[in-house]
């Protein structure tokens, strides 16, 4: 893990209150320097809300979550414009959307029109309301999760929704051990008391400074080379956009800031290659009857690129 004081503290604050998850917490913060967005799967009570919520707290900042329901509006998550018969003046109620982390839970739970309220928020920073467009906080991070596709009342999440997602994990339940910590601590853990190790100022000027690490010509090119290669990949249907090939580029920068180093190698493209390409890729129906997952094209296709020299 990077030698950064300030990376070392949040990952230290958040270590205290998260059994295991060690790849997710370095994928979250990847995701805040990147200021990218992240797609969490995985079972039900595998502690989602809890690390979001600690994450938000260790940086210093707002955390707000939202249920997604099939009756939900784009108002209940952007905010309204109402009336104040007191001052005779119209005023803006903001929505759930305004904080640094937002988990939104259940994604796929919600309709079309209600998960389409966070395209502009997630791509531009910003919402619009009436007509008028506001600027989010900075830093500013998406975590949604989604339930099993075709589950009882959910709504597939269309390719322009998913590729807004720059990265993907799939979450696991605990080993043994890590469980057998959970139950022994969760008094503590159920009401953890989160310091505030960093702020948002600070994470700006990390942000600005993974901007900074050097990407070669060849490494470049072998981010090129993946993406390529997997759009003509027998298994795939629909391939991974160009969007994939800049957060590959820019997950990378992060993963080679987090190491300590001002340049990237081709390990951590491999490093980012399943967080951001595996949830991008559709599989032909006969491979997915197969088993065949997404991962395991992704996994093959890095075995089968070139690496080079950098």
């Amino acid at each position: 893990m990077s030698a950064n004081p300030i990376i070392k503290r949040i990952v230290s604050e958040v270590s205290k209150y998260i059994v295991g998850m060690k790849d997710v917490i370095e994928l979250m913060l990847i995701a805040v320097l990147t200021e990218g967005h992240i797609l969490l799967e995985g079972p039900p009570g595998t502690g989602k809300t809890l690390l979001a919520k600690t994450f938000a707290g260790a940086i210093g900042g707002t955390f707000k979550r939202i249920q997604m329901t099939p009756d939900l509006l784009p108002a209940d998550i952007l905010g309204t414009v109402y009336y104040d018969m007191a001052t005779g003046s119209w005023k803006l109620k903001k929505g759930p959307i305004f904080a640094n982390v937002v988990l939104v839970d259940e994604l796929n739970r919600a309709t079309p029109k209600a998960q389409s309220a966070l395209l502009e928020a997630m791509q531009e920073m910003q919402v619009s309301i009436e007509g008028s467009t506001i600027k989010l906080p900075r830093p500013f991070l998406v975590i949604a999760t989604q339930i099993p596709y075709g589950g009882e009342g959910t709504y597939p999440l269309t390719d322009v929704q998913i590729d807004r997602f720059a990265y993907s994990i799939n979450l696991t339940y605990p080993a043994r051990d890590e469980e057998l910590e959970i139950i022994a601590r969760i008094d503590e853990l159920e009401h953890p008391n989160v310091r505030p190790v960093a702020s948002p100022t600070d994470l700006e000027v990390l942000i600005e400074q993974v901007k900074a690490v050097k990407v070669s010509d060849p490494v470049k090119k072998y981010i090129l080379d993946i993406v390529g290669k997997l759009r003509g990949a027998e298994e795939v249907s629909a391939g991974p956009g160009p969007r994939a090939s800049i957060w590959l580029y820019k997950g990378s920068r992060a993963a080679a800031f987090l190491e300590g180093r001002s340049y990237v190698i081709p390990d951590d493209v491999k490093r980012m290659a399943v967080p951001v390409l595996a949830h991008r890729l559709k599989l032909k129906p006969e491979y997915l009857a197969d088993n065949v997952t997404s991962i395991n094209v992704v996994l093959r296709i890095l075995e089968e690129v070139e690496v080079p020299l950098y």
